[in-house]
């Protein structure tokens, strides 16, 4: 272990050296910044923001609603930047140097584009908008709640990937992403066009897109297990074993499905909902990739796909319902 690590330093050294020189980057272009980013997965926190927003109908506030949406982009982004910067510095994103654009890391870090203090500065910046937008909310709304459950996001945010939690590195990951991505979303997009939190009616509508997010996730640290655990990362992954961790994906695609009937039940959700557990046609397809290409990474990336559109198919139904 200290001779893998020792490698993996010489490397980053090696890499600093090269994008860096006196604290200038190359290769700076839209395109490698929205790579960097990786502003496509922002539709999952779009989506789950929408939904919450989206319950109180016919009362919107479509301010209200920017600010709102502004600050989650921002510190989704701002997470994301901060992911890699994580991976990087540990060494888990130089154990493979490919980009597979679901999971892995963007590797822009490995192929001389950026540093990881670009990483790291871009971040900051994207958290400070944020914050911005947070500000601005705490004026029109009169209420602090917005920016106290900010400090707390952005703290979670932070300790997913970085010192002093690391909560992805110690099976604490995959329970962030279920309640920022869920729960937090959720209830405060319904909370800055209501005014009320917490609020039941709002939880338990984030709980389809929470465990849906939660599935994506795990989906995608399947095939990096290897690498992750080498490094000392121990994703949920590690629990069940790579070969038998199928088996967890299926069990939170089952209480996405729950959840859905659920609120059905509670009268939370119409009928325009049940059509968003068409879900489970690309989420069996994933489940079977996961149990039978596990240890092959390019098959994998079709299962991160699916799973990806499992939560958009579930997301879109439920807003859907919202809006008729």
């Amino acid at each position: 272990m200290p001779e893998i690590w020792s490698r993996c330093w010489e490397k980053r050294k090696e890499i600093n050296k090269a994008v860096v020189g006196k604290g200038q980057i190359r290769h700076v272009t839209i395109k490698y910044l929205l790579e960097a980013m990786r502003l496509p997965f922002a539709v999952v926190s779009v989506i789950a923001f929408l939904l919450g927003s989206l319950i109180s109908l016919p009362r919107f506030h479509a301010l209200l609603f920017c600010m709102g949406l502004a600050a989650v982009i921002a510190t989704h982004l701002g997470a994301n930047l901060i992911n890699d910067y994580a991976d990087s510095s540990t060494g888990v994103d130089w154990q493979d140097l490919t980009a597979y654009g679901f999971f892995g890391g963007s590797k822009l870090i490995q192929k001389k584009i950026f540093s990881e203090t670009f990483y790291l500065r871009l971040a900051l910046v994207l958290i400070a908008l944020a914050f911005f937008a947070v500000i601005l909310l705490v004026i029109f709304t009169h209420s602090l709640t917005a920016l106290w459950a900010f400090a707390v996001i952005a703290v979670l945010a932070w300790g997913y990937s970085e010192k002093p939690f690391r909560f992805s590195y110690h099976g604490l990951g995959e329970i962030i992403i279920f309640l920022l991505f869920g729960p937090a979303l959720v209830m405060g997009g319904y909370f800055i066009q209501t005014g009320i939190y917490p609020s039941a009616h709002a939880f338990c509508l984030s709980l389809p897109l929470g465990f849906a997010v939660t599935a994506v996730l795990f989906a995608n640290e399947i095939p990096d297990f290897p690498q992750d655990i080498l490094m000392g990362k121990r994703t949920l992954v590690a629990f069940f074993g790579q070969s038998r961790a199928f088996i967890f994906y299926y069990v939170l695609i089952a209480f996405a499905v729950a959840s859905i009937l659920l609120n059905i039940a509670l009268g939370y959700l119409g009928f325009l909902s049940f059509f968003s557990l068409l879900s489970l046609i690309p989420a069996v397809k994933a489940g079977n990739i996961l149990r039978s290409s596990y240890f092959d990474k390019h098959a994998c990336i079709q299962s991160s796909r699916l799973s990806l559109l499992v939560y958009n198919c579930i997301g879109i139904f439920l807003v859907l319902d919202m809006l008729l």
